[in-house]
C-alpha cells in the first residue's frame, strides 16, 4: 500500500480551527487508511492505503471537526522528489525559514510569479506543484510571502518548513 501525506492548512493555528492528533488519526482510520501517524500539532497525518482523494478527506475533516480547511495531499515518491529538488539547498541556512509552498491544485506556472520583489536576501523557486521561499527574517516580515500567495498564483496552498518536509519523509520511509 502506498504511503501518502496528508498536509492540514490552518489546524490549531486558532481557536476555530482545533483538531486533536488523537481523532485526526481516528478519522483517517475510519476513512480505510492504515499505518497513521501524526508529526506535530498542525495536521501532518502520514498514513497508508489507497489513494486518497483531497477533496473526500476536506469533506470528512469538515463533518468530525466542524469547519472546512483544504486539505493537500502527496506521495512518499512525491515528497522525496520535493526533497530532492531542493533548490534552495546552497542558500537556506535556517530550516525553520526554509519553507515549502505545496499546490493543491496541479503545477504552480512560474508566469505568474514574475514580478515578484522578494524582500533583502530573500529567494525563491518554483519547480512543478512546490514553490520553495527562503526567508532569513521569518514569514511574519516577509514581502515575499505576502505577495507569493494563492490569489497571485491561483491554486490552493499550504505551507511547512523545510524540517517538516524532512521529518514527514523519515516517517513515511519508516513503516
Amino acid at each position: 500500500m502506498p504511503r501518502q501525506i496528508a498536509l492540514l492548512r490552518g489546524v490549531n493555528v486558532g481557536a476555530s480551527t482545533k483538531v486533536g492528533m488523537a481523532p485526526l488519526r481516528e478519522l483517517f482510520a475510519q476513512l480505510g487508511h492504515s499505518d497513521i501517524t501524526t508529526y506535530v500539532n498542525s495536521g501532518n497525518v502520514v498514513f497508508s492505503g489507497r489513494k486518497a482523494d483531497p477533496a473526500k478527506l476536506e469533506r470528512a475533516v469538515s463533518e468530525a471537526f466542524g469547519f472546512r480547511i483544504p486539505v493537500v495531499v502527496r506521495t512518499r515518491d512525491e515528497l522525496a522528489a520535493v526533497v530532492a529538488a531542493d533548490p534552495l539547498a546552497g542558500v537556506a541556512t535556517n530550516l525553520s525559514r526554509y519553507l515549502v509552498l505545496f499546490s493543491g491544485g496541479g503545477a504552480i506556472d512560474p508566469a505568474k510569479a514574475e514580478g515578484v520583489e522578494p524582500g533583502t536576501d530573500e529567494q525563491f523557486a518554483i519547480a512543478g506543484s512546490e514553490a520553495y521561499l527562503w526567508l532569513p527574517d521569518g514569514v511574519h516580515a516577509s514581502p515575499l510571502f505576502k505577495t507569493l500567495n494563492e490569489k497571485r498564483l491561483g491554486v490552493t496552498l499550504t505551507g511547512r518548513n523545510w524540517r517538516t518536509v524532512t521529518k514527514l519523509l523519515e516517517l513515511a520511509d519508516a513503516v
